[in-house]
């Protein structure tokens, strides 16, 4: 009996213990969740018409550098043609354009590259700036802490569960589309 009322003594203090103890504080559920930023600009009706755009652009630029290659091979078929008919200076001449044909094909290149990446990313911009406020949106009414880029952010795993990628789809099509 001995035994018995010491181990309830012993139970009592201690009970009586832990309630005079100051409970931790509990931490904050902790919401995280992934967006797919690749589906939102390749399924979004907006992020279609921007990828069109920049199809549109690049047709053009392939295009012009096709008509300027297409020149400079007509001036190397006409002096490879001629050569042998032709005066020197004629030659020299010849040379002279082709090797100009070559210095504005390489600028084209240039000049083409650097436009298309100016046009991608105003365009991208212009699809981050109607998304952005669908996104946090979405994150107050989730009550979530932090949205990942899926793929961009370091990320190699994320349950299937926290990504809200079709939520947020969904959302901007919709008001895109209003």
């Amino acid at each position: 009996m001995r035994a018995y009322v010491a181990v309830v003594v012993a139970a009592l203090a201690a009970t009586a213990w832990a309630q005079q103890v100051p409970k931790a504080p509990e931490a904050p559920k902790l919401g995280f969740a992934v967006i797919d930023v690749n589906v939102l600009v390749q399924d979004s009706a907006a992020g279609k018409e921007a990828m069109g755009r920049l199809k549109k652009a690049q047709d053009e630029k392939i295009a012009q550098r096709k008509k300027l290659a297409d020149e400079a091979e007509a001036l190397q078929k006409q002096l490879e043609a001629q050569r042998v008919t032709l005066a020197d200076s004629k030659v020299q001449d010849l040379q002279k354009q082709i090797e100009d044909k070559g210095i504005a094909l390489k600028r084209f290149d240039d000049d083409a590259q650097q436009q298309l990446q100016e046009l991608q990313k105003k365009e991208l911009d212009g699809l981050e700036k109607q998304i952005m406020p669908i996104i946090q949106e979405v994150g107050r009414e989730m009550k979530l802490q932090m949205i990942f880029n899926k793929f961009q952010s370091g990320l190699v795993y994320a349950d299937e569960a926290t990504d809200i990628t079709d939520l947020v789809l969904r959302r901007f099509n919709t008001r895109v589309t209003k």
